[in-house]
């Protein structure tokens, strides 16, 4: 049945907050799994995640656990000390990738500013202070601060801020003839997500990553991967670049390895690494010890056997129910596409008509570029969440398909 359709303007309330979000007038008071309650009682599955953030869900005893122990104990105390969870975190790290160290920071934007820096900094250490500029892709998503919106391209997320941060060629979408036409004496590297999440879920074959990461080595260029939204199980890999059989020189995480706390990280090998001395880069807050408890919890769900297996089970039934629907209302759905529990429903009517039709039905999706609604539930999703997901989206698009019909 389907719920009171709730308004869908954006609220009064808060207005001393900066009027930056068009918030959708709901307020959440707990959650646990997939599931999420507002204030008014009413419930709401959740296939957002927070925009891929809660990756075990809401209220996941671990992680609670986790952070409570830590809270009792200590909470802060700069990096001008040893943190010992750092350490641990660092080396689980790296033992379950291709990296050899690792820079903790609060969130995906601070972890892709310091994979730029670092790429830069590289470079001007091993004698060629003039390769500043990455390659980029055009539908890009790479942060909101100057160097990150600058990486991205976006005109919409540029505009008023000024002229843009230099150091970035950006190209079309999957073009290899354009990226080998941009490479240049200036060149440090390339700069993607092996699946654009907020481009429209837009998916680099395996074959391309493979060829990116041969062009890199062959004109002495870093390969830096964002996937602050594909890693940590999202696609069904630990991180989405491992089923192109490739390593990064440099990875920027966030969103999944918090589980909801803010916490993001700049992966590096030793060689790329040691380019970032003493006092060349830093962070307040970064690495403190209430996010590196937590951080360290995610991974022991995470790692555990025959999670990443399940995750896989859960996309591939979730994908076959999307197929399904795409079938059933041809007019609306395009294609469905994506990797893993980062899915995309490609539309023939605006996207948020649809998300604004799910959410009547209590169901949460988010909205991305190229028209296009993601799915983006809890990697800890089970076969009956995953039916009333495909239930209530089935009753939303039906709900959507009698108001244009």
């Amino acid at each position: 049945m389907a719920m009171q359709e709730p308004s869908i303007g954006a609220s009064t309330a808060g207005t001393h907050l900066f009027p930056t979000y068009r918030r959708r007038d709901v307020v959440f008071v707990r959650g646990e799994g997939a599931w999420l309650e507002a204030a008014d009682g009413r419930r709401y599955l959740d296939f957002g995640s927070g925009v891929a953030v809660n990756a075990l869900g809401h209220a996941h005893p671990h992680l609670v656990a986790a952070l409570t122990a830590q809270a009792e104990k200590l909470w802060h105390v700069s990096n001008l000390y040893r943190v010992d969870g750092q350490e641990r975190l660092a080396d689980r790290l790296c033992a379950a990738t291709f990296a050899d160290r690792v820079f903790f920071t609060n969130s995906g934007a601070e972890a892709v500013e310091c994979a730029i820096k670092l790429a830069r900094r590289y470079h001007w250490t091993a004698g060629a202070p003039e390769r500043t500029r990455l390659i980029t892709f055009e539908g890009a998503f790479h942060g909101r601060t100057l160097a990150t919106i600058a990486a991205g391209g976006q005109a919409k997320y540029l505009e008023g801020f000024g002229t843009p941060l230099e150091g970035f060629d950006q190209v079309p979408f999957g073009d290899l003839e354009a990226v080998e036409a941009a490479i240049g004496p200036l060149t440090a590297g390339i700069l993607l997500e092996p699946v654009q999440g907020e481009g429209g879920v837009r998916v680099f074959p395996g074959e391309m990553l493979r060829t990116l990461r041969a062009l890199c080595d062959a004109r002495g260029l870093l390969l830096v991967l964002d996937e602050v939204q594909t890693g940590v199980g999202r696609t069904g890999h630990l991180f989405a670049h491992e089923r192109a059989g490739i390593s990064p020189d440099i990875m920027a995480i966030a969103k999944g390895i918090g589980g909801g706390f803010p916490l993001g990280a700049c992966l590096a090998t030793e060689r790329v690494a040691a380019a970032m001395g003493p006092g060349t880069h830093g962070s307040t807050f970064g690495g403190n010890p209430l996010a590196m408890a937590v951080g360290s919890a995610v991974l022991d769900i995470v790692l555990e056997p025959g999670f990443l297996t399940g995750v896989q089970l859960a996309a591939n039934r979730l994908r076959q129910g999307l197929a399904a629907l795409a079938d059933q209302f041809p007019r609306l759905v395009a294609e469905v596409r994506g990797e893993g529990l980062l899915i995309g429903l490609k539309l023939n009517v605006p996207n948020t008509d649809l998300i604004d039709s799910a959410f009547a039905e209590g169901l949460l999706a988010v909205a991305a570029g190229d028209n296009v609604v993601r799915l983006l539930p809890p990697l800890i999703i089970g076969e009956p969440d995953i039916e009333a997901g495909l239930a209530r989206l089935e009753a939303a698009l039906a709900r959507l398909d009698r108001k244009d019909g």
